[in-house]
């Protein structure tokens, strides 16, 4: 990934595929790039007319990759073939337009700066539906970023009126062209009129977060409700960039100024949890000793059942097959998929070896030495037959949209 990182420019645009083994980014060079993660070379190149401001993968599929260019028409890149579609758009002359795939990838939605959402049909560009987001009155607002929720079918609409609006798909694909969809919740700051950075669902769905443009802070919703549940203050005099919320656990991630902070709760450590019959009290309790309960023999115990944790020495325990972790798995998948790319592999780097504590003893070593030898008269052979190729440099495709001016990057 260090390498990589360093190939990528200032201030790049990143998306991961679903296996985690590629990776798209944008930079300010105008080039859409594919990476090989493990490897870290570039698989291709896209040389776009003007600045990128979004890449995403398909969610099932990447093989496709949504692109946003500044003051152009969203593009979709096929990767195979290196060929592109530019999607339709509301007005033509209106070209400051976001876009998102849903949750599953079915379908693209896209915004425009007169607030005009379309609900395109992924595989064949058609338009299904189609609604406008207005502010009360007639007047519209531009749309500044669309985010679909990991579960379920719910996604929130950024708007430049400061108010972020929590829509249902499948009553805004109900609706049809030109519906008026109501959204289930308006959530907004009303005391500062805080406009919005970065919004996200969190990993259930349940909860919403949004990090301010103005300085440092969160604020999280209960999306069910509409509540404001929390307000996180970061350090003041700072500019948050992005907000993410962990896929599982509740744990949030921003960055602002280069660093990344991670906001978590505070984790309650309870011993009594080891000792399952073990009672914690918060004040002394009078207990009343029965009769005969330190007896040696107790007249008054009743027998026991065979209940509970007795019954369940009787039964076989499967400790041979492994269970799917459910957090790994979409609602409409059983199985894990097995060739996903769940850790990146590193090692140390060792400055001077001659003085690592960790390495092999000196006897090791110096047994080594002959094998060493050896290997040397190789390499010289395999040197004097000439140097190693050079890495085969990718591919870069021109992509030409019309009426988009080149601006030279």
């Amino acid at each position: 990934m260090g390498e990589v990182s360093r190939k990528l420019g200032s201030k790049p645009i990143c998306c991961w595929s679903r296996d985690g083994h590629k990776l798209v980014s944008a930079s300010t060079d105008n080039i859409v790039s594919q990476w090989d993660v493990l490897s870290g070379d570039c698989d291709q190149r896209f040389r776009f007319p003007s600045p990128i401001l979004k890449v995403q993968y398909h969610p099932r599929d990447q093989n496709r990759v949504l692109v946003c260019p500044m003051k152009s028409a969203p593009v979709m890149l096929t990767l195979s073939d290196s060929k592109h579609v530019v999607l339709p758009v509301d007005d033509d002359s209106d070209l400051n337009v976001v876009a998102s795939f849903d949750r599953r990838g079915e379908y693209i939605y896209t915004g425009n700066a007169k607030g005009k959402i379309l609900v395109l049909k992924t595989d064949t560009q058609d338009l299904v539906a189609s609604f406008r987001v207005t502010t009360g009155t007639s007047n519209t607002t531009a749309i500044k970023s669309i985010e679909f929720a990991r579960k379920g079918s719910c996604f929130l609409i950024n708007t430049a009126d400061r108010i972020i609006r929590v829509y249902d798909g499948r009553e805004i694909l109900t609706c049809g062209r030109d519906g008026e969809p109501e959204p289930m919740q308006k959530l907004q700051d009303l005391v500062n009129r805080t406009p919005w950075k970065k919004c996200c669902f969190s990993g259930d769905g349940e909860y919403i977060v949004a990090g301010s443009a103005r300085q440092h802070a969160l604020y999280i919703w209960e999306k069910s409700i509409g509540n404001l549940v929390k307000i996180l203050h970061g350090t003041r005099g700072e500019l948050l960039l992005d907000v993410a919320w962990h896929p599982v656990r509740p744990i949030i991630a921003s960055i602002s100024s280069g660093v990344v902070s991670i906001w978590a709760q505070n984790q309650v450590e309870n011993w009594s949890a080891f000792a399952p019959d073990f009672k914690e009290l918060d004040e002394n309790v009078e207990y009343e000793e029965r009769e005969s309960e330190f007896d040696i023999e107790d007249e008054d115990k009743s027998e026991p059942e065979q209940t509970g944790a007795d019954a369940a020495e009787d039964e076989e325990v499967d400790v041979t097959s492994v269970d799917p972790i459910a957090a790994f798995c979409s609602s409409d998948e059983e199985l894990e998929d097995s060739k996903a790319l769940l850790y990146l592999p590193i090692a140390p780097e060792v400055e001077d070896p001659e003085e690592n504590p960790y390495g092999p003893p000196p006897d090791a070593v110096q047994s080594s030495l002959a094998d060493e030898g050896m290997g040397s008269e190789k390499k010289r052979q395999s040197s004097s037959d000439g140097p190693q190729a050079p890495k085969k440099k990718p591919k870069t495709t021109n992509i030409e949209l019309q009426g988009v001016p080149n601006d030279g990057a």
